[in-house]
């Protein structure tokens, strides 16, 4: 009985605990944020909150990953209650519904919006069909989602096309990204790995990319729980620079001894004009912007952006790729049933321009909340009302710390305990 009860806090804890999330339209038409099982959606367009139509009634548990499509035309999401949405952004009609066999962990959207993937904390991998959506359908079509590849039950934190469509590229919690071919016979499975990117000695935690037109390629950027910014040419998986933060964003000493716990990297986004990368850290009030040298292949610090007045510690940004704005999101479900529970604070950084030269430094600063697109109507419908109290931003913190502690050590169970899991377990299988 003792150990049920244990068994039971751990998993509340696994599922309760999830940072909000940020996502915004491509051309910045729509910004959506998700905090626990509720997902909110603001039309920038029309300046009110957008109304989303779904028969089967929403999530049910915590949401762990939204996406917009290339185009804006499709909005993603899928979390705890092991299911994948797909949303019409028209509309904000669900248009399809996918049951996946374990909790969801990451979700990715093809350029040419025919195909969504999605990983489960088994670290299996899951490609679904979507290119004969037909908007004239008024309910949720069932999909059947189809296994392409497996990281060996490794949770997988982050899934990401290359620019090119050509690469599937998987990051997990044992310290590997995975690069692997996406053919358009990807339903028959994604059996050719292009490569492994290894030098990260903690759990990578979220990808992004450099594009240069002038030199006609990308570059991955990876973020890790051993508090660096790996830059990486994807196609070889060879390291090119190492960028460590912790230090150089002063929440390291630079005598800190190696056992003690690294302030993680939480989030990547590249900003509109793609010249920058942004990354959010645990512990940092504000983000850092990096640049990329595409002849020297090197990473630096730009600028470290400081929320003043504030305790605000984001745990998602994302940005438009045609408006030059960054959108930063603090907030989480909460430990416990309290008001603070679905509470978020939403802040706006401008100020990147045109002169992507490696010696201007970004005029890049958080904007005040009267000048945020949307005002006052989009802060209320996204964050749950207009004035976020400290307590807020501590449960915030906390979740942070929780999820990144969670990624960072690995359960060990006895042989009698792993078969008491495994018979207390509900996992959803799917139908053939």
């Amino acid at each position: 009985m003792e150990e049920h009860d244990i068994d039971e806090s751990e998993q509340k804890l696994e599922a309760e605990v999830a940072p909000a999330l940020i996502a915004v339209h491509p051309d910045q038409k729509f910004v959506s944020v998700a905090v626990g099982s509720d997902l909110r959606v603001f039309n920038l367009q029309h300046g009110s909150a957008a109304q989303l139509s779904d028969e089967t009634g929403g999530h049910k548990d915590s949401i762990r990953s939204i996406r917009f499509s290339k185009s804006g035309n499709l909005f993603v999401s899928g979390g705890d209650d092991k299911l994948v949405r797909v949303w019409d952004t028209d509309s904000w009609r669900c248009v399809y519904s996918v049951v996946s066999e374990k909790r969801v962990t990451s979700l990715a959207v093809s350029g040419d919006d025919k195909f969504i993937t999605f990983a489960d904390k088994f670290g299996a991998v899951y490609v679904v069909d979507i290119g004969d959506y037909n908007e004239e359908n008024l309910a949720p079509v069932d999909k059947k989602a189809v296994p392409i590849l497996s990281h060996y039950c490794s949770i997988i934190t982050r899934l990401d096309f290359s620019p090119d469509g050509q690469y599937i590229i998987s990051a997990d919690r044992d310290f590997k990204i995975r690069v692997t071919l996406f053919s358009k016979e990807c339903l028959k499975g994604a059996h050719e790995i292009q490569c492994f990117c290894l030098g990260h000695t903690e759990f990578v935690s979220c990808l992004a990319f450099f594009s240069s037109c002038d030199y006609g390629q990308s570059l991955l950027v990876s973020g890790s729980g051993d508090s660096t910014v790996r830059l990486w040419d994807y196609a070889s998986g060879s390291l090119l620079d190492t960028c460590g933060l912790g230090t150089k964003a002063g929440l390291l000493n630079s005598n800190q001894k190696e056992e003690d716990v690294l302030p993680a990297v939480i989030d990547l986004c590249e900003t509109s004009d793609r010249s920058l990368v942004a990354a959010a850290i645990q512990s940092l009030q504000g983000i850092m912007l990096l640049r990329c040298n595409f002849s020297a292949r090197t990473l630096t610090i730009a600028k470290v952006v400081s929320v003043a007045g504030e305790t605000f510690i984001p745990t998602s940004i994302a940005a438009a790729s045609s408006v030059p704005l960054l959108w930063m999101v603090m907030g989480a479900s909460s430990l416990s049933a309290t008001d603070s529970a679905l509470l978020a604070r939403v802040r706006v950084v401008s100020g990147f321009g045109t002169d992507h030269s490696e010696s201007v430094v970004p005029e890049s600063l958080v904007i005040e909340d009267k000048e945020i697109p949307g005002g006052e109507p989009l802060l209320q419908a996204l964050q749950g009302k207009l004035t976020i109290g400290e307590e807020a931003f501590s449960t915030a913190a906390e979740a942070v710390k929780t999820a990144m502690r969670n990624l960072l050590i690995k359960k060990q169970y006895s042989a009698e305990r792993r078969d008491f899991r495994k018979r207390g377990r509900n996992d959803k299988k799917n139908q053939p």
